[in-house]
């Protein structure tokens, strides 16, 4: 009881102590000072969660008044601030100081300063530091200069280029689910990674098909072969030539090595483009997650569900696997065909039939078929002993929904061999129809084909013409989501495929305009408009622009609007006529940068295309693009005012700028008592939700002091190795790097984002860091036209080619090739090749195109860093190791000797 008593005394104790402690914080007075160096300031001081009791001049030089101070001179000028019932803890409710001075005002929390580490901002000309620090602002300068500290980003530019080895020796090794189909139809298979037990699981776009025979549960279908999971897992895999949607394995148990060809076809005819049917966009939609139907959609969608389920006949997988006796002496080889279930355990209704080697639940449901060396497999569950060198085949063939008897036996005629070589001609026709790009780095080369093909395979629509649902993983169609795919389409000259693609947000356009198809995205109609001003940038089809004006208007008046009901007073220089509403998964309904980002860029494209067919409505949507712009442009202002600054990893401070323009701070900094850490990080909303797309949304120019500002900062606080967390393609400072001709931090970024993103060895894309939403295209199409970007981008009436390209591509021998890729200027073809061994670069430059580029820059980065001695064909530039061809009439030879 003694015990109890003196607990509770101390307990007693220490809460009146921290009570006492926190009124002694609350009443406190701190004093801080401000020095400017060639500044004249003049503005006001503002206090959240604490009050100003005085300002002072300690140099006797500016005058105040209430929260107002001016100087009279330009030069060396000091404020002293006194502030009282200030909260300097960490979380909630701390004290935060806005100084107002015109551009260059910005805020601080409180409990930040610190005469050690000063708040030092010099693109403001501006020191924060304790009232007890009497240095000069020359002298804080130049102590904070002496210590040699770096940005992130300029530690990147010391720092070797990165390269996958480099990346790849560190970033997470991801192994991903495949997906195998034809294209177009979405009858697809899932193939998982080994468990206990591997599985093909048939899908409905990225809905599991259901089994009567086991309670409507999803269908799973699981298979082995060797002798099961041991301490050793040897297993490799691979894509058909690296790049085509067919699965290699290869599987060593020992002294028995296993490899496996696994691929999609038809039941019966021959897997020829005019074959496919494909399935309706409306069907793909519904059994894709996150659909959006309006009730008119849902009406159309009854009969074509219908008019689905008869399908003449199905997809199938072909499945074979070669087992080899690697030894010296007789071995057993061991095989399990496919049963119902995912695991050992999991029992079903299922037959199996020796005699034919089909699995059923009936004799009119056979779900698969089973060969061992070409006869029917004599067991579900077999062993083989093989002669050293000798091989055992092993195959089965499952189609997507069961078939009756009769056609079970016509399927066991099909010949593997031919169903492949088929199944490989199919997909390299796809790959011929597309421009030709040839890059010296076999992954990178692999992964632009192999990611063409994976975004085909689950874009899903009836052929050969009509609507094209351009699905994003296991997601139907998003208007930010699926604009990297479609623009992708575009850069490989596949401009039909574009065109069907943006037809979806189209006809799926609701009534009043607005475009949205998936889980309450209210970004949708601006970035969908963005996609279809970009199309016309490939392609000027006027035409299609002519058909599509009414909808085009439509969706812009929508946007308009919305906008006209909030431009409210209220709302004067902190979301003034900036719509509202979520922008991805996170329920945050606020006047998002990103949001009207977007929502400016669509208008500013509908503009531009409406500008030779129709000059009125053209003139009006730009009045009205430059218009929702400069309100942007004020509440961005405003917020980045008002925003703390944080530390930089030089010594400097950075302004940051919120989300929205509710929030005073980054939301992360937890200014309010608030949770909301999500998708696996605390930066969804700042990072990659964030302001920064108001440059890449063409609100900022890349070049401007704001945006550098936003780069800086999320470098610092939001990239690992520079690359952003969680869902990392979601961040645009790739781009922006590309822009500002930052090739190194490109780099940094390109690599260690796909090779912690994507499977090494079949480079299909995760959405996530961790394991969540397989086959996703978007992160792939991101990666896609990122590399585009480092191959060529366009600026104004500029051709930029190669601004990113790794060093080591210019090593001696190797070459690249554009053949026709698809830009805003037309086809362009380009053939570069190093001989820096016999001491030259030489490159060739085509476009022909009746809208070709007034300039073209070519970047070819020298290996070792070389400069040239003679450049012919061009102006050479040694800072950006960049030749200029002005004015460019088609057709150029560059010739760099060094």
């Amino acid at each position: 009881m003694r015990y109890l008593n003196l607990l509770f005394f101390i307990l007693c104790l220490s809460s009146v102590e921290i009570s006492d402690v926190l009124c002694q914080q609350k009443n406190e007075i701190k004093e801080i000072t401000i020095k400017w160096q060639n500044e004249r300031p003049q503005g006001h001081i503002e206090v959240l969660n604490g009050e100003l009791q005085k300002i002072s001049f300690p140099d006797n030089d500016g005058k105040s008044k209430a929260d107002k101070y001016s100087f009279k001179n330009t030069g060396s000028n000091t404020l002293a601030i006194t502030l009282r019932n200030v909260n300097v803890n960490y979380g909630p409710g701390t004290t935060v100081v806005s100084v107002y001075n015109e551009n260059h005002s910005f805020s601080f929390f409180l409990r930040d300063v610190n005469s050690d580490y000063p708040i030092y901002i010099p693109e403001y000309n501006v020191i924060v530091c304790g009232s007890d620090d009497n240095r000069s602002y020359r002298q804080i300068e130049d102590e904070i200069k002496s210590r040699g500290l770096k940005t992130k980003l300029e530690k990147i530019e010391n720092e070797q280029e990165e390269s996958f080895e480099s990346a790849s020796a560190y970033t997470r090794n991801q192994t991903c689910p495949i997906w195998l189909g034809m294209s177009r139809d979405i009858r697809i298979f899932e193939l998982g990674t080994s468990q206990e037990l591997n599985t093909i699981t048939p899908l409905m776009a990225s809905s599991p098909t259901h089994l009567p025979e086991a309670d409507n549960s999803a269908a799973v279908y699981s298979y082995m072969a060797g002798r099961g999971q041991a301490v050793e897992q040897k297993i490799s895999r691979r894509l058909d030539e690296g790049v085509l949607p067919i699965l290699h394995t290869s599987f060593t148990d020992e002294d028995i090595e296993y490899t496996s060809t696994t691929f999609v076809s038809l039941e019966s005819t021959p897997l020829l483009r005019k074959n496919i049917e494909g399935t309706h966009f409306l069907v793909a939609d519904n059994y894709s997650a996150g659909h959006m139907f309006t009730p008119d959609q849902k009406q159309q969608l009854i009969p074509l569900l219908r008019a689905d389920s008869s399908q003449k006949e199905e997809t199938v997988v072909f499945f074979r696997v070669e087992a080899v006796n690697i030894s010296e002496t007789p071995r057993y080889a061991y095989f399990r065909t496919v049963k119902p279930g995912s695991g050992w355990w999991q029992k079903s209704v299922a037959n199996y039939d020796r005699e034919t080697g089909f699995s059923d639940y009936s004799p009119d449901r056979i779900f698969g078929i089973s060969k061992l060396n070409g006869k029917p497999l004599q067991n579900e569950e077999i062993s083989v002993l093989l002669k050293p060198g000798e091989k055992a085949v092993f195959e089965f063939f499952i189609p997507h929904s069961p078939i009756s008897e009769k056609r079970a036996l016509a399927l066991s005629r099909q010949s593997f061999d031919e169903r492949y070589a088929e199944c490989r001609n199919f997909w390299n026709e796809k790959l011929d129809d597309a421009a030709q790009i040839k890059v010296p780095e076999k992954r990178i080369n692999e992964m632009i084909r192999a990611g063409l093909l994976h975004l085909d395979l689950i874009t899903y629509g009836k052929e050969p013409e009509g609507t094209l649902a351009p699905c994003i993983g296991v997601y139907s169609p998003i208007g930010t989501e699926s604009s990297p795919i479609i623009q992708f389409y575009n850069s490989m000259g596949l401009p039909d495929i574009a065109k069907r693609s943006l037809t979806y947000f189209l006809d799926k356009q609701h009534d009043d305009g607005m475009i949205q198809n998936f889980g309450g995205y209210m970004v949708e109609t601006g970035a969908a408009l963005w996609s279809m001003g970009e199309y016309y940038r490939y392609t000027h089809d006027t035409e299609w622009v002519k058909q599509t004006e009414p909808k085009l208007l439509k969706a812009c008046d929508y946007l308009l609007q919305w906008r006209e009901k909030n431009k409210k007073e209220s709302l004067r220089g902190k979301g003034y006529g900036m719509i509202d509403g979520k922008v991805a998964d996170p329920e945050d309904q606020y006047h998002q940068f990103m949001l009207n980002g977007y929502a400016y860029l669509g208008i500013s494209r509908v503009a531009e295309m409406l500008g030779g067919i129709d000059k009125t409505n053209a003139a009006r949507l730009k009045q009205e693009a430059d218009a929702w712009k400069e309100d942007i442009k004020t509440s961005f202002f405003n917020s980045m005012a008002a925003s703390p600054v944080v530390p930089l990893g030089n010594g400097t401070w950075c302004p940051t700028v919120p989300p929205w323009t509710e929030a005073r701070t980054m939301r992360l900094l937890y200014l309010n008592p608030e949770t909301f850490m999500s998708h696996g990080t605390f930066s969804v909303s700042d990072a990659m939700l964030g302001p920064l797309y108001l440059v890449f949304c063409e609100v900022f120019d890349p070049k401007e002091q704001a945006s550098r500002m936003m780069l800086d900062y999320h470098t610092e606080m939001f990239y690992q190795h520079n690359a952003a967390f969680s869902q990392p393609y979601y961040s645009r400072h790739n781009w922006v790097q590309l822009k500002l001709g930052m090739v190194k931090p490109f780099l940094k970024t390109y690599y260690n984002t796909f090779s912690a993103l994507a499977d090494r060895e079949t480079y299909t894309f995760w959405e996530h860091l961790y394991h969540v939403s397989v086959h996703k295209t978007h992160e792939e199409a991101w990666f896609l036209m990122e590399t585009r970007w480092m191959l060529y981008m366009e600026e104004g009436q500029t051709l930029k080619l190669l601004p990113g390209i790794p060093r080591k591509w210019m090593e001696n021998g190797k070459k690249i090739e554009l053949k026709n890729v698809a830009s805003y200027f037309g086809p362009v073809s380009l053939v570069v090749s190093s001989n820096v061994d016999k001491g030259n670069i030489e490159a060739f430059i085509e476009c022909k195109s009746d809208r070709k580029p007034q300039q073209v820059t070519l970047r070819i980065p020298h290996p070792q860093g070389k400069r040239p001695v003679k450049v012919t064909g061009g102006t050479y530039d040694n800072d950006s190791e960049t030749v200029t061809i002005k004015p460019f009439t088609g057709v150029s030879k560059i010739k760099i000797e060094y």
